[in-house]
């Protein structure tokens, strides 16, 4: 039967197969990645010259490299549990010499050893997704964001059905390799919602909004109380 309600349906919390690694590594999230940094630079105002960032769930690195662009008087930290998936982003880092200005650490949330409000900004792309209980990147983001902290957090919406899903995969990457797209339809399938998202938000305390920022993605943002 076609047209059913897609139910959500979650994925491994960890992606690090060489595979994988590659293949994100290779894909093509230019447009999505740096729309993700340039919406932080437009709304994260007013906004000092220099402070700590950290990117939760970082990959390959993609996003750590141009938010030191776009920042940098900045200090970024990338944060993720594939061992595979910082090799690469450390390699890339090198390769853009930015060795001085962004970090990697290996981590997997919770962790209270990335200290506590020690961040003026805490940013996260395509990671809620993948955790068993969504809480735990928000209550991450509680722990780690200074008083008047910037908050910005992107994922995937699931779609109405599994057709749509199909569809966004067709889009969006039918011309990368299987595992890609086979990764792609699964975090569809695992993505909540916009009024999920605004639920789990409200539950652990955080006034941040919650918009639709294209036809695959949802974004969360906004500043702490100082």
């Amino acid at each position: 039967m076609t047209g059913e309600t897609l139910a959500r349906t979650p994925e491994p919390e960890l992606m690090d197969s060489e595979a994988q690694v590659d293949a994100y590594a290779s894909a093509d999230f230019s447009a999505s990645n740096q729309w993700f940094v340039d919406r932080l630079v437009e709304q994260f105002q007013p906004r000092p010259e220099q402070g700590r960032l950290v990117d939760l769930g970082c990959g390959p690195g993609d996003i750590c490299i141009r938010l030191a662009h776009a920042l940098p008087g900045w200090r970024i930290e990338g944060v993720d549990a594939g061992a595979n998936m910082l090799t690469t982003a450390r390699r890339a880092v090198t390769q853009a010499g930015l060795e001085r200005q962004v970090t990697f650490r290996l981590a997997r949330l919770p962790d209270p050893e990335l200290g506590r409000q020690t961040f003026d900004s805490v940013v996260s792309n395509s990671l809620l997704h993948h955790l068993p209980d969504p809480d735990t990147l928000w209550q991450a983001m509680r722990q780690l964001a200074a008083p008047g902290a910037w908050i910005q957090v992107m994922d995937l919406d699931r779609p109405e059905t599994a057709e749509q899903a199909d569809a966004l995969v067709e889009m969006y990457s039918g011309d990368e390799p299987e595992v890609l797209k086979a990764d792609f339809r699964n975090s569809l399938h695992a993505a909540w919602r916009v009024d999920e998202v605004r639920g789990q938000l409200q539950r652990v305390g955080l006034s941040l909004d919650c918009e639709k920022a294209s036809d695959r993605h949802w974004l969360v943002s906004g500043r702490l109380p100082g």
